[in-house]
């Protein structure tokens, strides 16, 4: 798109570039899907890394192509694990299979997701879960939707009342984020009326955006964890944050999303 277009010629292209985003996404994914349905063993952690890369290929062999035809000029981000801010411009965030390690284990809870990065701001993303078909995606200033019906996050207005959740630290993470990790989760045991700890993050974000959960956080997330969430959530009328409140980049170091009636008490359960 060139910076000379006008607002409402930027809206229309967004939208249209959307709607071929999806295309490629729900293409990854029914490629994915047929490779699903047994657990892929493996003995060494060589062996879990070629079953990974596997599907990673099987899934970028059709994103990649597509996604490049769209935008030529953007740059391209594959590694699911990689994080801060990036260069000016535009960069395809992808995760060709979110949940990956679920996926080798014949376990739902994978999605094959793609956003839309300008000048370190979500413009737009896909996400889309295989195995039941839906596809959640938003569009800066146009909403969220999961196939067409829009999204909102929760009315609820008491952490006590709430369902939220978490992913745990990375593999091989720093002791000092997983000892964190384990210390929010025993400080939101308390307030919260449930807390949910899974990966992967993706998953729990598409909940708080379509009221399903109630708040998501997490510490040293990657960009492709978070961003396609982050837009969700916003879209979807939620709040995004760091864990203390503060305002969330790339950068930061833990990430907040949560309906606006609870927000504020949840950073203040992580902040203790």
């Amino acid at each position: 798109m060139s910076e000379t277009l006008q607002t409402t010629d930027a809206a229309v292209s967004d939208a249209d570039l959307l709607t071929r985003t999806v295309i490629a996404v729900r293409a990854a994914g029914s490629a994915l899907r047929e490779r699903f349905g047994e657990v892929t063993p493996y003995r060494t952690r060589e062996e879990l890394m070629r079953a990974l890369a596997a599907n990673d290929d099987t899934a970028l062999a059709i994103l990649r192509p597509a996604l490049t035809e769209l935008r030529p000029q953007a740059g391209w981000v594959e590694d699911e694990l990689d994080g801060g801010a990036l260069p000016a411009g535009e960069w395809w965030v992808v995760d060709p299979v979110e949940g990956n390690v679920n996926h080798l284990h014949a376990l739902p809870e994978w999605a094959v997701t793609a956003t839309l990065v300008r000048d370190n701001q979500p413009v737009l993303t896909a996400v889309h879960l295989p195995l039941t078909g839906e596809t959640y995606t938003a569009l800066t200033g146009a909403g969220a939707h999961l196939d067409g019906r829009p999204l909102h996050v929760s009315h609820t207005a008491d952490l006590g009342l709430s369902i939220v959740a978490t992913s745990q630290a990375r593999p091989d993470e720093d002791e000092t984020v997983v000892r964190r990790v384990g210390s929010s989760i025993t400080a939101m045991l308390r307030d919260a009326l449930v807390v949910r700890t899974a990966v992967p993050a993706t998953l729990h974000l598409v909940n708080v955006a379509a009221g399903k959960t109630d708040a998501f956080w997490q510490f040293a997330g990657a960009r492709a964890d978070l961003l396609p969430g982050a837009l969700l959530v916003t879209e979807a009328g939620g709040r995004i944050s760091d864990a203390q409140g503060l305002p969330w980049t790339p950068q930061s170091s833990s990430f907040l999303a949560a309906a606006p009636g609870i927000h504020t008490e949840a950073a203040s359960t992580l902040s203790r």
